[in-house]
Formats: structure tokens, C-alpha cells, sequence
């Protein structure tokens, strides 16, 4: 397995591969990181992993070392998904396709170094399919995203779309040497624990509306934004069971909670005024 830059730049020539700086695109070369990432993802009791982007297979090695199978690889480049297969053979599962849009198998854990572009939406993905162990290396701001403490700078919808499907522990900070090409910024492991039993909110993709129209202004006191939501906005606040205080408040002042319990509060009338034209509609029929 190549390690020193230079071998590995001669390996991706070989196969025709040019690291895109467009999509944050580097390859791991530090042989002891990859170890740190598969001596996390853990998975017990045993069941099937899923690395996402093996590229050219140096965490795909240390997650074998470490015997954790039966093991699957989503690769997207065609090139690199063919180097897999003949350098690991029958040992693992190789799939071409993209993590944005192919479907998720059930596995016991994820793991995988993210291009910096597009890993949050990834791991979105992952966490949204209940995956319950997931451990990932992304931009050092990303992690301090996840991580975040609510009335920090880093908090935010990421950290809100996290805490809803699990918790979020940070271990390792990576620094730029340890990838070929070197990135501009440190990298750092993070891992995922999902949430055991249901969600605390009925509607994920309510709460995703909810925070993009509460956190698109972030410096806007919630006084102002929950306006966009809905006009009666004290009834509603009260309904979420939001503090005495809101409306001076910032979003990065409330904790995860305060959003799922306005999602739900928003949930609860949009039911409400379905249920209530159903019965208007079954009356009216009724009359006929």
C-alpha cells in the first residue's frame, strides 16, 4: 500500500487519476490515522460496514487488519473501484456509486474519509438512515460544527441535524501533512452514536424548514424570525415550550430541544387544520 507521497502520486497516475481540488479531494497517507478510524468504528455485536470512498484502499486495509467483515466499499471513480477489487479481491464488496445517491444498505457501521465538499450531506444521509455507528473524517470546521455547544459560534443546523439522530464525539485532529495533495486546512475524526428508540420529532423535514428559516438570518433576534413562520408567534412559542425570554434570543441561544419541540408545535397545527377540513369535508357530504 503506498504511504510516501511521491509513491502515491505515481499510483494515481497509473490509474489515470487527478485529485480534484474542486471537491476537497485528497487521499490518506498516513497508514496510522487509518488505523485510529477502524479501531473506532468498533461494531458490537460483529454485523456488515460500509467505508464510503475507498479510494486507493489504505483505511479499506486497516479495517481488514482489524478484522471487521463482511465489509462493503462505495467507490465512485470507476478507476479506483477497479483498483480495489484487484488489490483486496474477494476480501471485500465493491460498489461504484455515488454516497449522495445510491442507496444505503442496513449495516452495523460507516466509515470514511469525506471530501470536504460534500460530506455533510453525506453524513445527513447516513444519519437519517439510523446507521447506528458511523465514524468519519471531515474539515476541521465541519467537526466543530457537529460538536458544538448551543450559544457557541460553530452552533448551529448541523449540530441541531446531529444531536436529533445521535450524539457526536470528536477523537483525532489530522493536520494537512498526513494527505496527498495536502489540504489548506486540518482534517479531524469524528464518530457517531445513533439515538435508540423513536425521534423526538414526528417530521424531520419539517425541522429542516424550521432551522433554514430561523438560521438563514442567525444575527436576527428569534422576536423577528419566528415571524416567518407563523404570525401568533408568543401561542406558538408557548406551545414549543420555549423560555419566558425568546424573543431577544438568537437561534445559537437555544439548545437542539427548543427546535424539535417548535417542529413538533408546528406538526401538531398543521394536523390539526388537515383533521379539521376532513371532518368539514365528511359533514358536508353527510348533508347531501
Amino acid at each position: 500500500m503506498p504511504t510516501r507521497p511521491a509513491e502515491i502520486l505515481q499510483k494515481l497516475k497509473a490509474l489515470g487519476v487527478r485529485p480534484d481540488r474542486r471537491l476537497g479531494q485528497s487521499f490518506l497517507a498516513d497508514p496510522f490515522v487509518a488505523d485510529s478510524e477502524a479501531a473506532l468504528v468498533g461494531t458490537k455485536p460483529p454485523g456488515p460496514v460500509l467505508e464510503v470512498g475507498g479510494g486507493l484502499g489504505i483505511l479499506t486495509e486497516a479495517l481488514l487488519r482489524r478484522g471487521i467483515a463482511p465489509l462493503t466499499v462505495l467507490e465512485r471513480d470507476r478507476r479506483l473501484a477497479e483498483h480495489l477489487r484487484r488489490t483486496f479481491g474477494e476480501r471485500i464488496t465493491v460498489v461504484e456509486g455515488d454516497a449522495l445517491t445510491e442507496a444505503i444498505p442496513e449495516v452495523r457501521a460507516a466509515v470514511g474519509n469525506l471530501p470536504y465538499s460534500v460530506a455533510t450531506p453525506i453524513l445527513v444521509r447516513m444519519f437519517a438512515a439510523r446507521i447506528p455507528r458511523v465514524v468519519s473524517m471531515v474539515q476541521r470546521e465541519v467537526a466543530d460544527r457537529l460538536t458544538a455547544s448551543y450559544g457557541s459560534r460553530s452552533y448551529g443546523r448541523l449540530t441541531i441535524i446531529a444531536r436529533l439522530f445521535g450524539s457526536i464525539e470528536p477523537f483525532q485532529v489530522v493536520p494537512p501533512a498526513a494527505f496527498v495533495p495536502e489540504p489548506a486546512v486540518a482534517s479531524q475524526i469524528v464518530a457517531f452514536t445513533a439515538r435508540s428508540g423513536p425521534l423526538p420529532v414526528d417530521s424531520f423535514e419539517l425541522l429542516e424548514k424550521v432551522l433554514h428559516a430561523l438560521f438563514s438570518s442567525r444575527r436576527k433576534q428569534l422576536g423577528n424570525l419566528l415571524l416567518r413562520l407563523a404570525s401568533d408567534t408568543e401561542r406558538l412559542a408557548e406551545e414549543a415550550g420555549w423560555p419566558p425570554e425568546w424573543p431577544t434570543r438568537r437561534p445559537e441561544d437555544l439548545p437542539p430541544e427548543a427546535f424539535y419541540g417548535l417542529a413538533n408545535a408546528l406538526g401538531a397545527r398543521s394536523g390539526a387544520r388537515i383533521a379539521a377540513g376532513a371532518q368539514r369535508k365528511e359533514s358536508r357530504y353527510s348533508r347531501a
